[in-house]
């Protein structure tokens, strides 16, 4: 059996996909977060699943690939990362409560906060999101399918507009390294 026909199916649509992409809410995903460093602003990513994993790359692209070497540095946390706080308010309180409860603990105005979720529905990102309108922060969503109801409520949102979650988590991955690659070579004092 050949898998190939399969793997160029994919490959395809994930091209098509890429090529749909709005290079102008890309560039204002970048100089959103360019302002929020400017202002020594925090960011705060989070997701669910593989939108989690994706959550804390994007963290690490920018606390590390466009920090190093600076003496100022991005300001960013992963709300996805620390386990056991996660599992308490899971436990305790409701999973609908991971994110925003981290958020009421370190937020403020001016923050910036981006959500990640392929159908653009999970209830605990969209109580983030809300929250963070609520109290003043600059809210982004990155979504798929349709967008849902985060691509209604987030002040920026970045659709990868297919009905595929593979693809949709692929295109935010994608996002995460373009927009560390371009912050990385226009922050002041970046080496490149």
């Amino acid at each position: 059996m050949t898998f190939t026909v399969l793997i160029d199916q994919y490959l395809e649509k994930l091209q098509r996909t890429i090529d749909a992409l709005d290079r102008r809410q890309l560039n204002k995903l970048a100089e959103l977060l360019m302002d929020a460093y400017q202002r020594d602003a925090n960011i705060f990513i989070c997701g669910n699943g593989g939108s989690a994993l994706t959550a804390s790359h994007f963290a690490c692209d920018l606390n590390k690939g466009a920090s190093y070497g600076l003496e100022k540095r991005w300001r960013v946390i992963a709300l996805t990362d620390n386990l056991a706080t996660i599992m308490a308010y899971a436990n305790d309180v409701s999973y609908d409560e991971v994110f925003v409860e981290q958020l009421k603990n370190f937020m403020k105005p001016k923050d910036v906060i981006i959500a990640i979720s392929g159908s653009g529905n999970s209830v605990n990102v969209l109580k983030a999101i809300k929250y963070a309108r609520e109290k003043g922060g600059m809210t982004i969503g990155l979504t798929g399918y349709d967008g849902g109801s985060l691509a209604k409520i987030a002040n920026l949102a970045l659709n990868a507009n297919i009905n595929d979650m593979q693809i949709s988590e692929d295109i935010h991955m994608i996002t995460s390294h373009l927009i560390m690659s371009a912050l990385k070579q226009t922050t002041p004092g970046s080496n490149k």
